[in-house]
C-alpha cells in the first residue's frame, strides 16, 4: 500500500519533477530567490506601480553587472 501512495504521488507531480531535473532548480534555490523578491518588495514599498517593483526585481536578480564609470575593469573587488 506504501509503494502504491508512492507510485500515485509519482505519477500526479511527474511533469513538475522533470521540470526540476530538466532545468537544475531544486527546491531550496527557488525559496532563495522568492525570498529576494519579498525583500526587493519590501524595499520598494512607496513605488507607484508593480512595473516598478518588476524592474527593480529584475536590475537586482537578472545578473548584468554594467561597467560603472570610473572604475577599472582588471581590479576586482
Amino acid at each position: 500500500p506504501a509503494f502504491v501512495a508512492l507510485q500515485k504521488t509519482i505519477v500526479k507531480h511527474r511533469p513538475q519533477i522533470l521540470a526540476s531535473i530538466e532545468h537544475n532548480m531544486s527546491n531550496g534555490r527557488v525559496e532563495s530567490v522568492n525570498t529576494k523578491i519579498r525583500l526587493i518588495t519590501r524595499r520598494g514599498f512607496g513605488f507607484h506601480t508593480p512595473e516598478a517593483v518588476v524592474a527593480l526585481a529584475m536590475l537586482s536578480l537578472g545578473g548584468a553587472r554594467p561597467q560603472l564609470p570610473g572604475r577599472d575593469p582588471r581590479i576586482s573587488q
